[in-house]
């Protein structure tokens, strides 16, 4: 009884599916979906290469740096780093002693050991990278009603987040005139600006890199948008994936052992196996 159950189950299910997947596909055939000018005109994220891609690759410190100074001196002021320690700065080429240089130019949330009131003091190596609003209303207010998000993980939480964050950085630029004329209502609003590598087209970010030189690089790198960009974007990446080298180097080995197991089990196989028919 219970077998006859279980098979009757089974196949009220599986009608359910079948009926709900025709039903699905008759709709999307008979009724398309209609077109949208984010469907349209919003772009995938453009090629770029970096010393980390690929299997073989390995984070360039020279150029995380570079990025670092990037969000330092032009993202820190709108977004935090919230997940990353002034200590984790070493990884990427810095001493102690510049470690604690960088921390002390933050000013990051305390407690005031007379008073018991809360208040602000230099950062030290094992603090992490302070938020640059109080609260959220202090972030809209800021940025024309909008929170900028927190860039420590970013590049893990978008598709091709490498790439998408330089193509974001380096895509802004006028709509188009062929938008306009296909979708009259889709103008940017005033206190945005037009993209065509975010979601929804238009952000509240203004463009954050506009001109060569805006940085001045201590490695004599020319800071070009594109360079600047490119850097950022590395840095980024290291933020969300700061064990990227050593996963690699992990992988190559864990994928040795395995050939080697393979290898092994093989020749043990023929061996105790060798006089038997099978």
């Amino acid at each position: 009884m219970a077998r006859i159950l279980s098979i009757l189950v089974g196949l009220f299910f599986t009608v359910a599916l079948a009926w709900s997947f025709g039903k699905g596909a008759y709709t999307q055939i008979t009724e398309p979906a209609a077109v949208t000018v984010e469907h349209e005109f919003h772009l995938h994220p453009k090629e770029v290469s970096h010393s980390f891609d690929g299997p073989f690759g390995r984070y360039d410190n020279q150029q995380l740096q570079r990025g670092f100074q990037i969000y330092k001196e032009v993202c820190s002021a709108c977004h935090s780093l919230s997940h990353v320690a002034f200590r984790d700065l070493k990884a990427i080429g810095y001493s102690d002693a510049e470690v604690k240089a960088i921390a002390k130019g933050f000013q990051v949330p305390g407690i005031d050991p007379a008073t018991g009131e809360a208040n602000t003091r230099p950062g030290l190596p094992t603090d992490y990278f302070p938020k640059p609003f109080a609260n959220d209303i202090a972030a809209r207010a800021a940025n024309n009603n909008a929170v900028p998000p927190d860039l420590s993980l970013m590049t893990k939480a978008r598709h091709e987040g490498t790439a998408y964050v330089y193509s974001l950085i380096t895509g802004y630029q006028e709509q188009p005139a062929e938008l306009l004329k296909e979708f009259p209502d889709a103008k940017t609003p005033n206190g945005l600006h037009y993209n065509p590598y975010f979601a929804n087209l238009n952000l509240a970010m203004a463009p954050p890199l506009t001109a060569e030189g805006q940085v001045t690089y201590a490695d004599g790198t020319k800071a070009t948008v594109d360079q600047m960009a490119q850097d950022v974007s590395a840095f980024l990446t290291w933020t969300a994936e700061p064990k990227l080298d050593k996963r690699k180097q992990t992988g190559w080995a864990v994928l040795g052992f395995l050939l080697f197991a393979t290898i092994l089990g093989y020749m043990s196989y023929r061996n105790i196996w060798a006089g038997k028919k099978h």
